[in-house]
This record gives structure tokens, sequence and C-alpha cells, in this order.
């Protein structure tokens, strides 16, 4: 199983889990704190073509994809000020 998520994992050692009667599976606790997944995150599972293998996508819940976002304009134009431009903006436009 390959792990997908904002972290990159090098594979230390194999970690073995059972897949339950109802199809579940046990994330094991050193990928779950490697990947800082936390209940409400959720795993996008994608089958690789032509393999038996599955990368699995981590999606963090709604507050930390937030949290994540905040601010992240300031990366593209570090210079700019969005909130200080739309002001004078509106100004201008009476």
């Amino acid at each position: 199983m390959h792990l997908d998520g904002q972290h990159s994992m090098a594979i230390i050692h194999s970690m073995i889990t059972t897949v339950t009667q109802k199809n579940m599976v046990t994330i094991p606790a050193e990928v779950g704190r490697r990947l800082g997944i936390k209940p409400g995150y959720r795993l996008d599972w994608q089958p690789v073509e032509g393999k038996d293998e599955i990368l699995v996508r981590v999606i963090p819940d709604r507050k930390e994809l937030s949290r994540r976002l905040l601010g992240a304009g300031r990366d593209i134009a570090p210079e700019r000020g969005a909130v200080a431009e739309l002001i004078a903006e509106r100004t201008s436009e009476g």
C-alpha cells in the first residue's frame, strides 16, 4: 500500500493490517502519527492499474483544510495587499 499526503514517508518496515468481515482496516498508529491523520479525516482509495496496490490519499477535515488555505495567496504575491486593493477599488467606484 502506498500512502500519499502532505508528508512523504520512507518505508522503514512492513506494517500489516487485516481486513475485517465488514471490509474495515485499522491504520497503523505509526502511519497515523506520521501523516497527521485525525478523526474526521477521510481516505481516498485508488487502485493502481495492473498492480495489486492501492494508493491512499489523506483528505483532512474542513477545519484543517481551511487552516492550510489561510494566507495561501501570500506565497503567490507577497507584495500585494488584496484587502487594501479591494478597499481602494470600492472607494474609487464611489
